[in-house]
């Protein structure tokens, strides 16, 4: 039975160019390192509370027993 161990591993990347630059292979790897990478995408980003849209829209006063008090109250 073969472990990982025992295979031996394959080159992730392999310049069949004789004549590439150490300056090329770097910028390949830049790239290649720059789009996998971006896999993820980015955590949406989250309103504050006080800059809220809805904070702008009027809402209608409670009524009834303690609606005076429960106004005041953040909903």
């Amino acid at each position: 039975m073969a472990t990982e161990s025992d295979t031996p591993e394959q080159p992730l990347l392999r310049i069949v160019t004789p004549d590439t630059t150490p300056e090329e292979v770097a910028a390949i790897v830049a790239v290649l390192a720059a789009v996998a990478s971006s896999g993820e995408a980015p955590a949406p980003r989250r309103t504050p509370e006080w800059n809220r849209p809805a904070r702008l829209t009027r809402e209608t006063h409670r009524h009834g027993p303690g609606a005076w008090r429960s106004s005041g109250l953040p909903r």
